[in-house]
């Protein structure tokens, strides 16, 4: 099999798993779903136009204010009217004009011109005006789509001439319910470059990227992550691997994984193309305003192309395999945030009996869209293959990475 064409199977499957994704949206906009394991989307069926129904919110601010103001509160206390843009307020009172992105696992992104994109702890958020309408996971009950108000522990979801009260510790996701595919995307670039000369002359430069595509109910994430090093002018180094993984969130803590794969290749490893597909289910440990870690996992099937192997070896191989994956990320400062993520597979010897891909990182915020990130990597692999010259490629390889990450 050509590697040109298991490059286009590999990325017709992303394709589908995308189109999937974004069929949440259509599914979610038309859908009474029967089945108790899946969320009820409640549907506006007024007829109103999202300005009706903002005109509708706007009515029920002005009757809050009006509230407020006779019960002479400060006039800190008073909110601003969502005209065009979202609002957001901190228990610190400071008011944010913006643009919500998404709620997940209690964090909060929100775009400003003032702040640009910044992650905010949900515990620290006051009050939420929205503009958008907003399509809300309300934990083990409905999917519901409005504009969102939310004060102190009271969120309000209004849909045409409904509204819809609820805890705020009862809310799971919540993300735009957008026309444009493009709000549903966020994502970081992080470029590493490292030039030696002197006594020996060394180059190393690599890129990682992160996509994302959340809705109030699934997560779809792709990533990238890559490295080329030359030594004296000759290529040291040279690995590539790209990952999908699809979520749906059934509680706040449990979800599951319809799909997940990886494309990996390393010509040092003595692997051409290796494509694993699998499945899984994830449950989160912990999700506090500064600490989340979760665990998942599942079967998975594996095939593996290499270089070159021993005579009388095959060149290709399939493998079923078993997969275990843990996330956890640790907010240590107000600028400084670390993520470490940990996969490990298990299949047959010729796939490489045991591996495990583990990042450590730490990112440092210089402003609110660009970090310095400090990246440790430690792939493994127990059983490594064969060349034709009966070379055994090392079991250990580490990577030290320092570079700039883009967020947007």
């Amino acid at each position: 099999m050509e590697s040109s064409k298991l490059l286009r199977y590999l990325l017709l499957f992303l394709f589908t798993t995308v189109f999937l994704a974004a069929n949440d949206t259509q599914t979610d906009t038309n859908t009474t779903i029967v089945d108790p394991n899946e969320l009820i989307k409640i549907e506006d069926t007024s007829g109103f136009s999202e300005d009706e129904v903002r005109q509708v919110a706007k009515k029920i601010d002005k009757k809050e204010q009006q509230k407020k103001i006779k019960q002479k509160v400060r006039w800190e206390e008073l909110s601003p009217t969502p005209i065009k843009s979202d609002w957001i307020q901190t228990k610190s009172g400071e008011w944010f004009r913006g643009e919500i992105k998404a709620l997940y696992d209690n964090k909060l992104e929100f775009d400003s011109d003032e702040i640009g994109l910044y992650t905010f702890d949900f515990d620290d958020i006051k009050a939420i005006k929205s503009h958008q309408v907003i399509s809300v996971n309300v934990e083990n009950l409905a999917s519901i789509s409005g504009i969102l108000r939310l004060y102190g522990d009271k969120v309000s979801i209004i849909q045409g001439q409904e509204k819809y009260e609820f805890k705020k510790s009862d809310i799971v996701s919540f993300a735009p319910d957008a026309k444009l595919e493009k709000k549903y995307w966020s994502g970081k670039i992080t470029l590493n470059l490292d030039v030696r000369r002197g006594n020996s002359d060394q180059l190393d430069y690599g890129a990682q990227a992160n996509l994302k595509r959340r809705t109030a109910i699934s997560s779809l994430s792709l990533d990238y992550f890559g490295r080329v090093s030359y030594k004296e002018r000759e290529e040291v180094a040279n690995d590539h691997r790209i990952n999908e993984k699809y979520d749906r969130y059934i509680t706040r803590n449990f979800f599951w994984t319809p799909i997940s794969s990886e494309f990996y290749t390393d010509k040092y490893k003595n692997i051409k193309e290796q494509i694993t597909v699998g499945m899984g289910l994830g449950y989160t440990v912990m999700n506090t305003k500064d600490l989340f870690w979760s665990f998942s996992g599942g079967p998975a099937l594996i095939y593996t192309r290499f270089h070159t192997v021993e005579d009388g070896k095959n060149s290709e191989n399939y493998s079923p395999a078993f997969e275990l994956s843990t996330k956890y990320e640790k907010q240590l400062t107000a600028i400084t945030d670390l993520t470490f993520n940990y996969k490990l597979t298990a299949s047959n010897k010729e796939s490489g009996v045991y591996k495990h891909h583990m990042i450590l990182k730490f990112e440092n915020e210089l402003l609110s869209w660009l970090d310095i990130d400090i990246t440790g990597v430690w792939d493994y692999v127990k059983s490594p293959q064969r060349d034709e010259a009966g070379v055994i490629p090392k079991r250990n390889d580490y990577q030290f990475l320092l570079g700039l990450g883009i967020e947007f």
